[in-house]
C-alpha cells in the first residue's frame, strides 16, 4: 500500500489567464486543455500534472499521490479506515477527469484534500514545452515536491509518518522550522513549514539542465516583483534554484540538480548549516530571519563548505585536467 510519488496537484485560482502565461511561457509546461473553468498542464508523458480550476479564492485544491496498483489502493483505504480516517471512493467521472484508473479521497489533519490513485494515464504524444526548455525530471521521482504550511508540526507529522508511511529525511529549526519527508530517492516529495497557518508554501519542479533555471531567472528579472527568493543552492536536497510568486500568491521553486539517495539506507539528521549553502535571499521572511540566514551562509563560506553537483547522463561534459593541485587531491575527495 506504500505511496510512491507525487503524481499531480490541483490549484483553485481566481485568474486562469495569468496561469496560462505562468505555467506555459514561464515554467515551460505544456498547456493541454483550456476551458472557461479549468486548465491542465503536462510536464512529461503523463496526460496531466498540474490542474488549475477557476474559483473565488486562491488556495490549494488537491494533492494526488500514487500507489502501484489496485490492490495497494484497496489496502491503503482499509488501513486509513482502521485508523479512523474518513475515506471516499472516487467516482468514475472523477477518475476520468484525473486521467487515472481509480482513486480514493480523504483529508489530512490540516484539512488538505489528498487523492491517492493508481493507473495514471500516459500518452505517446511528445511533450511540447511552453517555452524552449530541456524538460522536467520526473518519472519514479514524481512531479517534484510540495511544501505546506502548518500551524504546528506535531499536528501533521504523525498522520503522514505513522499512517501514510512518509519517511523523515531531515529538518532544521533556523531561521525557521521545516521538516522534509521522502517516499522515493528524491530527497523530499513533501515538507512542512511551521508557520502558524495552513496552505501551500511552495511547489517545486526540477529541470534537466541548469540553463533552464538560469534562463527562467532572466525572465523573472524583467518583473522583479515575481522573485520571492533569489538564485541559490540548498544544503539538504542540493538543488540549485530560485523561487517566484505564482498567480495564486504562493511560491514556485524552479530548480536543477537535486540529490537522490538510497531510501533503504537513509540517515535522518538535523541540518545545522541553514537551508542554503549560498544565495537564496528570502524576501518573504522577516528581516531578523533574513539576517540569521545570511549569518549561516557566511559561516558556510568561512568553513569552506562545498557540495559536488548532481548531474544526469547527457547533461554534462567532463572538463579536462587543468589544475595539478586538484588532480593530486582527487583520491582524498573520492574517499573523504
Amino acid at each position: 500500500m506504500q505511496l510512491q510519488t507525487l503524481g499531480y496537484i490541483g490549484i483553485r485560482a481566481t485568474n486562469l489567464e495569468d496561469w496560462v502565461d505562468f505555467g506555459g511561457r514561464f515554467l515551460g509546461m505544456q498547456l493541454v486543455d483550456k476551458t472557461k473553468t479549468s486548465l491542465s498542464f503536462r510536464m512529461d508523458d503523463r496526460k496531466q500534472r498540474l490542474v488549475i480550476n477557476a474559483a473565488d479564492v486562491d488556495e490549494p485544491g488537491f494533492y494526488g499521490w500514487e500507489v502501484e496498483n489496485a490492490a495497494a489502493l484497496d489496502a491503503l483505504a482499509s488501513h486509513l479506515e482502521n485508523n479512523n480516517v474518513r475515506v471516499a471512493r472516487g467516482s468514475r467521472a472523477l477518475a476520468d477527469e484525473r486521467h487515472v484508473r481509480d482513486l480514493i479521497v480523504f483529508n489530512d489533519p490540516a484539512g488538505n484534500r489528498l487523492e491517492v490513485v493508481h493507473g495514471s494515464e500516459s500518452t505517446s504524444d511528445p511533450f511540447v514545452p511552453g517555452r524552449a526548455i530541456s524538460g522536467f525530471r520526473t518519472g519514479p521521482l514524481g512531479m517534484g515536491h510540495a511544501v505546506l504550511h502548518c500551524e504546528k508540526i506535531d499536528d501533521v507529522v504523525p498522520f503522514y509518518v505513522d499512517i501514510l508511511g512518509f519517511k523523515l529525511s531531515d529538518y532544521f529549526t533556523k531561521p525557521f522550522s521545516a521538516y522534509f519527508f521522502h517516499l522515493n530517492p528524491r530527497h523530499h516529495s513533501l515538507a512542512f513549514i511551521e508557520s502558524g497557518k495552513t496552505g501551500i508554501h511552495h511547489l517545486m519542479v526540477e529541470t534537466c539542465y541548469l540553463d533552464d533555471v538560469g534562463q527562467a531567472y532572466d525572465l523573472a528579472q524583467r518583473k522583479p516583483e515575481m522573485i520571492a527568493t533569489t538564485f541559490g543552492r540548498h544544503v539538504n536536497d542540493e538543488v540549485t534554484s530560485f523561487y517566484s510568486w505564482s498567480p495564486s500568491k504562493f511560491m514556485f521553486e524552479y530548480g536543477w540538480g537535486g540529490r537522490t539517495s538510497d531510501v533503504d539506507n537513509w540517515t535522518t539528521r538535523v541540518v545545522t548549516e541553514g537551508p542554503s549553502l549560498w544565495g537564496h535571499e528570502r524576501y518573504w521572511t522577516t528581516e531578523e530571519q533574513r539576517e540569521m540566514a545570511r549569518d549561516l551562509r557566511v559561516r558556510n563560506a568561512e568553513n569552506g563548505l562545498r557540495i559536488p553537483l548532481n548531474v544526469m547522463d547527457g547533461n554534462y561534459n567532463r572538463a579536462g585536467d587543468v589544475c595539478p593541485w586538484w588532480n593530486a587531491t582527487a583520491p582524498a575527495r573520492k574517499t573523504g
